[in-house]
């Protein structure tokens, strides 16, 4: 699971996402101010920042519950907007929040399909086709690396790092193009990080899913991200690949974040750095 062994996302890689110039309001208080990002085909994005930075509210708005107050959204390279979360689903942005929206009393076979539930028929009456989804589930959970007792079990009955497994292989078992994961390690053991962490590289490892991550553990971005973008009071203040910069760079621009300006000052200086420090890189910062 090195992150050294994954090659870097091609700068030929189209572009798949731009949210160009974000900004949302609730009453007084401003969660966003002119945020863009850009997110490549198979790139894993991390989004980071304190609490209250704005990266739940860019990515609500991405998953169709916010509306932005200005801004645009370019999908695919057409300008998109998105009424409800409905219609970011059917474009093939899917997000897993923290709560995971998993049902505790129903197996992990049937929480594969919920909504979209395999049916046969019976002398006319229309079935659950459970054999099917079970084994379907059993392939394709399989196929991601992801180990569980069985499919039968309930969710109630498995870990906190297999119950988030089974939540993305939910999401991605329909093909989205882009998934977002809202701090999927919050509230997991080491051990279960490291089962989820190993979901996420295997997909970076594929490059057939772009991935925006909102995780607090630095460590854990640079182990399985392309590229850092760092929100601060609402705006974006570094854009950087992981290979041209460190952990330690990362923690002491946040140190340094005395305001606004102080952190933008750091991150440039950072840049600088790397700029001059760093021979090219393949996967260099969209």
């Amino acid at each position: 699971m090195n992150e050294k062994d994954i090659p870097a996302v091609s700068p030929a890689a189209p572009v798949i996402l731009e949210m160009n110039h974000i900004s949302k309001s609730f009453g007084a208080v401003t969660a966003l101010v002119d945020v863009s990002i850009k997110l490549r085909k198979g790139e894993v994005l991390a989004l980071v920042g304190d609490n209250g930075a704005g990266k739940s509210t860019l990515i609500k708005i991405l998953s169709g519950f916010h509306q932005p107050d200005t801004g645009t959204i370019v999908y695919q390279g057409k300008e998109v907007h998105f009424d409800s979360p409905r219609e970011a689903r059917a474009h093939g942005i899917e997000t897993v929040y923290q709560d995971l929206a998993l049902i505790n009393h129903l197996s992990v076979y049937h929480n594969m399909f919920v909504g979209r539930e395999y049916h046969k028929r019976v002398l006319g009456l229309k079935l659950l086709d459970n054999r099917k989804m079970r084994t379907l589930a059993k392939t394709y959970l399989e196929t991601l690396g992801i180990e569980i007792p069985s499919v039968n079990s309930t969710v109630e009955l498995l870990s906190g790092g297999q119950r988030q497994s089974v939540a993305v292989a939910r999401s991605i078992y329909s093909s989205p193009s882009i998934l977002v994961l809202d701090e999927p390690l919050a509230a997991l053991g080491v051990r279960e990080s490291a089962h989820v962490l190993g979901l996420i590289q295997n997909l970076r490892r594929q490059r057939s899913v772009s991935i925006i991550l909102i995780v607090h553990n630095y460590n854990q971005v640079f182990e399985v991200c392309d590229r850092i973008n760092f929100l601060h009071s609402g705006e974006i203040v570094l854009d950087a690949s992981t290979s041209a910069t460190s952990e330690e760079e990362l923690i002491r621009i946040v140190k340094g974040g005395l305001g606004r300006e102080a952190i933008a000052a750091a991150a440039a200086e950072v840049s600088t750095v790397t700029k001059w420090s760093e021979p090219s890189q393949g996967g260099a910062s969209a």
